[in-house]
């Protein structure tokens, strides 16, 4: 497989780390399978992994990173604890469990997966992931699928901004008041489902776009994600596709073309509501 040798951009958070603004995600990746696809990225020059203790892969992520041969500091690791270790004793044991199964030494961002207000214990996860932080356990903390009232009461009752929000984000569902308030408080907006799974690729508005630019539509809407500020985390566990996923950097989309993606807003969320769920 060829190697990717354009620089991937970086975000720089507000705590001053920064996280390379495409990355790899591994959800719903079979964990016989995580260890050759992260491998076939990494060959490919990807250097940020997304996992989560909840997709049940995080050992074999942290296997294809020390067998790539790159140094640790290389590679950005970005792994959530999980609905089921809410509270502040709960997350911090889950943030061992999590170093222990990666084997990479310090996480370098940890987020709260989802905020399940039902149980109405993220604020103490929150202050466990300050206090994770503080002991050098992981580099930058954040939070995933959180809404605006989630991110305002922590930020009240903890006085620390999350660095990260990672989000259901793609054409159909742009999620531009959030993203306004991120920028508003200094968070980078990270996109989850950034393909909205497959659905937007038949699209005929995107369709034309990628004709006009010799590309696909996947690259499309991978490049407008990047154009607008996200960080971004396609998955595929198809060498062709992880290829083509990371060929986004040597063209750009007009202001005609972001406006007509932009366009296709529907507020169509294709995944569960953050308000509402709990388990899978």
């Amino acid at each position: 497989m060829s190697t990717h040798t354009d620089p991937i951009p970086e975000i720089e958070l507000r705590d001053g780390v920064s996280i390379p603004q495409l990355g790899f995600g591994v959800f719903l990746v079979p964990a016989a399978e995580t260890e050759s696809a992260v491998a076939a990225a990494l060959a490919t020059g990807y250097r940020h992994i997304d996992t989560a203790s909840g997709y049940r892969n995080e050992a074999e992520v942290g296997s294809a990173v020390r067998a790539s041969g790159l140094d640790r500091g290389d590679v950005f690791i970005t792994t959530k604890c999980f609905n089921d270790a809410h509270g502040y004793d709960e997350a911090k044991r889950a943030a061992h469990l999590s170093l222990e199964r990666l084997d990479l030494g310090m996480i370098d961002l940890y987020l709260i997966h989802w905020p399940v207000p039902a149980q109405d214990r993220y604020v103490d996860t929150w202050r466990a992931f300050i206090d994770l932080q503080a002991e050098g356990l992981v580099r930058s903390i954040g939070v995933s699928n959180f809404q605006p009232a989630h991110l305002q009461r922590i930020i009240a009752e903890t006085g620390v901004t999350p660095a990260v929000n990672q989000i259901e984000l793609h054409p159909r569902m742009a999620q531009g008041e959030l993203r306004r308030l991120h920028r508003e408080l200094g968070i980078a907006t990270t996109a989850w489902s950034p393909l909205a799974r497959g659905a937007l690729l038949d699209d005929p508005a995107i369709a034309a776009i990628a004709q006009r630019h010799g590309r696909t539509p996947a690259q499309t809407v991978l490049r407008w994600h990047l154009q607008i500020g996200n960080v971004v985390i396609p998955k595929s566990i198809t060498p062709e596709r992880i290829r083509e996923n990371i060929e986004i950097f040597d063209f750009e989309l007009g202001a005609d073309d972001i406006a007509a993606i932009d366009g296709l807003e529907r507020g169509e969320r294709i995944g569960p509501d953050p308000d509402t769920f709990v388990r899978p």
